[in-house]
């Protein structure tokens, strides 16, 4: 069996992530990490029974992470694959941004990734294996005006997921992020028709991206195949860098 956890899992892709697992194989286990809501994963608990859990998690705070990964290794005794997807938009211009959402989003984005994979190394550590995927995003790579918080943040992500690929290596763990772009969430849901439609015209394959298509390289770099993947940085983006 192995023992998979995927943050923000309650969203339209942290749910297509954890499909992607359960989809795989039979003896895969899911846990959903969430917070505030937790409504969708609940029917993802429903339609697989037996294979899959929600787990209450704060990812912005370290204790409740402790609390989370010791609740696993309490029923499983292993920790297989961590998936850093939980994240936060509050887009403004930096000059009118509020202190607070620019800690908000480093919190939710930045900080939360390095508080799961340190609350998950040592488990791994000791099982001298394991996977982290980060979800990062495009506008680390490309950073566009209006996101000076969730860029900057993203960017982390994947300075982060470069470093503690090199420091975790001879363990057999590899550590490596997904740079979605426009993708069918709930994130592109505010866009009006004239703001969908240029933002497809930017894309070379001029449609936005589906959840099972990042899923599909999540769980790709989770895989034993993979083994040799680490540090790397995979963009999801239709051509668009």
């Amino acid at each position: 069996m192995r023992t998979i956890l995927v943050t923000g899992a309650n969203g339209g892709l942290g749910r297509a992530i954890a499909r992607a697992f359960l989809d795989e194989s039979p003896d895969n286990f899911v846990w959903l990490g969430v917070h505030s809501r937790r409504d969708h994963a609940d029917q993802l608990v429903a339609a697989f029974p037996g294979r899959c859990q929600c787990l209450s998690l704060d990812v912005t705070q370290p204790a409740s992470w402790k609390e989370a990964v010791a609740q696993i290794l309490a029923t499983h005794e292993r920790i297989d694959v961590l998936v850093n997807n939980a994240g936060r938009h509050e887009d403004a211009l930096l000059a009118h941004m509020p202190v607070k959402s620019w800690q908000n989003v480093l919190d939710t984005n930045l900080n939360a990734t390095f508080h799961g994979c340190q609350a998950v190394l040592h488990a791994m550590i000791h099982q001298r294996s394991g996977r982290i995927v980060n979800v990062a995003s495009l506008s680390a790579l490309l950073a566009p005006a209006g996101q000076t918080n969730y860029a900057a943040a993203k960017a982390g992500v994947v300075a982060l997921t470069q470093s503690l690929a090199k420091e975790v290596a001879r363990m057999n763990i590899t550590v490596n992020a997904v740079c979605p772009g426009f993708i069918e969430t709930e994130a592109l849901s505010s866009l009006g028709d004239d703001e969908r439609k240029a933002a497809r015209s930017r894309i070379p394959m001029r449609r936005f991206g589906k959840p099972e298509e990042v899923a599909a390289t999540v769980r790709f770099l989770a895989c034993a195949e993979a083994g040799y993947i680490t540090g790397s940085v995979v963009k999801i983006d239709g051509g668009i860098l």
